[in-house]
């Protein structure tokens, strides 16, 4: 069992280093745009990307997931079928939908309300639309194939070619708003075409009709669950609007970006335990395996979100070329990071429950329990934000999360059941809530300070050792693990 564990360590940590450079990568460029652009045009551009994500769902209507779920186990000729098929009918439906949108630029900018000088930016939007969507496949092929290195590189790549020509077109040329969509575009055909000779060496010219229907009734439910999933990451940013003023939203929004710390913990882990559980579901013991993986991400993520909980005051006004990372005038909202944080633990642990959803086929859930979160999410703001203000709304996305990972483990536990750890779970949950606890009364209270801080950390430790969360033996077998030294080599 070790040996898989150490395998999806691997993978975790592979695909961990590129997603923490893209997300970091990322992150920098939102305090470069606040300081370069007007207010005007940064919710010109904000507003078009929300738009983009909505319709990146629609552009792949879960042929990804589908092409996961029945690649994993194959090769060879079939392989290729199963590749041919999705990848052909998403690079068609992709070339009608794009040329919709670019064709139609001017009357789509109108009806969302976008000033008529920046219309134009619809075409761009149309083309990484477009170039993002049929590399979707490729990728999702690299993974299987535990190519993660090779993963890692292209979206590294991509990721620093965008972040320079952003730099270069708008300090060097003197670009506006433009230059992101353009330095997005030209990354998102660069991947493209570094997995083109991936691409051609899978690809037949062959469309099974009875593969596609089984890949969208698998695939299709994906696409509500996509959009109440997308609902939750967003659908606070016009209620706090609506209910505040954008000062308010824009303090909000700033410390809200700072879970992305515990955010890049669960996509990497992400990346490397879909392809994992699936091509392991055959395994005698592989219930037994998803049970020790998922109290390990437990225990770990346990301990990154109170590491960063007590720390996040620090982390948030650490100086990066003379600026905080957050602006002096944002970090009155700071305290609204620890929920923020463990609303990502949460959806960390949906992430985990997904495996029995994708080994029995019963994708037809994910839209009911995700739009759960989403209704929960939505009525908590507006319940909230009134009394709470921005900690309202840190705890409505608390609550969608919440209700997603009880929601699914429900449902997965009824097809395919898993004994996990759960006295361990739960202490290590319950220490989790007791230290957030004793934060905030420490921060409310102004007794806050690097020591007690440190204390709460440390307490926190050894109470996972005195309550046999953690054992000497198990520390053990971890030093296995992850160096592939001991007794047996």
């Amino acid at each position: 069992m070790f040996n898989k564990l150490r395998e999806l360590s691997k993978d975790t940590a592979i695909y961990g280093v590129s997603t923490i450079v893209a997300r970091f990568l990322g992150f920098i460029l939102v305090p470069f745009y606040t300081n370069v652009f007007s207010t005007d045009d940064f919710g010109v551009y904000s507003y078009l990307y929300a738009v983009i994500a909505f319709l990146n769902i629609a552009f792949i209507y879960g042929m990804e997931a589908a092409f996961m779920k029945y690649a994993a186990n194959t090769d060879g000729e079939d392989k290729k079928k199963i590749f041919s098929t999705p990848y052909i009918v998403v690079f068609f439906t992709s070339i009608l939908l794009s040329a919709g949108i670019y064709f139609s630029g001017g009357f789509l900018s109108s009806a969302m309300g976008i000033p008529g000088n920046y219309s134009y930016l619809t075409n761009y939007a149309a083309l990484i639309l477009f170039f993002d969507t049929i590399a979707l496949i490729p990728f999702v092929d690299l993974r299987l194939e535990r190519k993660s290195v090779r993963f890692a590189v292209i979206k590294t790549s991509s990721i620093i070619l965008n972040l320079t020509l952003n730099i270069v077109l708008i300090l060097g040329y003197n670009f506006g708003i433009e230059a992101i969509f353009i330095s997005n575009l030209s990354a998102s055909v660069f991947s493209f075409i570094i997995l083109l000779p991936h691409i051609l060496s899978h690809l037949k010219p062959v469309v099974s009709g009875e593969m596609l229907r089984k890949m969208l009734r698998f695939g299709l439910p994906y696409v509500p669950a996509s959009l109440a999933a997308m609902m939750v990451q967003m659908i606070d940013v016009p209620i706090m609007r609506s209910l505040t003023n954008l000062d308010t939203l824009g303090i909000y929004r700033a410390n809200y970006k700072l879970g992305i710390f515990m955010m890049l913990f669960v996509s990497m882990f992400q990346f490397a335990w879909q392809p994992f559980f699936l091509t392991n579901a055959g395994e005698k013991n592989a219930k037994e395996i998803f049970a020790k993986v998922f109290t390990i991400f437990t225990l770990v993520s346990g301990i990154i979100w109170l590491f960063l909980s007590v720390f996040i005051e620090d982390v948030a006004g650490l100086k990066v070329f003379g600026r905080s990372i957050i602006g002096a005038d944002y970090l009155s909202g700071v305290y609204i990071v620890p929920v923020i944080l463990l609303g990502y633990f949460f959806y960390g642990m949906y992430i985990n429950f997904t495996a029995g959803i994708y080994i029995k086929e019963k994708t037809a859930w994910f839209p009911a329990v995700t739009g759960a979160g989403a209704l929960v999410n939505v009525g908590v703001n507006f319940l909230l934000i009134p009394k709470l203000g921005i900690l309202g709304a840190a705890f409505a996305t608390l609550g969608s999360y919440l209700v997603m990972a009880a929601g699914l483990y429900l449902v997965a536990n009824r097809f395919y059941t898993v004994k996990y750890e759960w006295r361990k779970i739960i202490i290590i949950i319950s220490l989790m809530i007791v230290s957030g606890i004793i934060y905030y009364y420490l921060y409310f209270e102004g007794l806050l300070n690097f020591y007690n801080k440190l204390a709460i950390l440390v307490l926190f430790v050894i109470l996972l050792f005195v309550l046999r969360v953690i054992k000497r033996e198990e520390i053990r077998q971890a030093i296995i693990m992850f160096t592939g030294k001991g007794k047996n080599g």
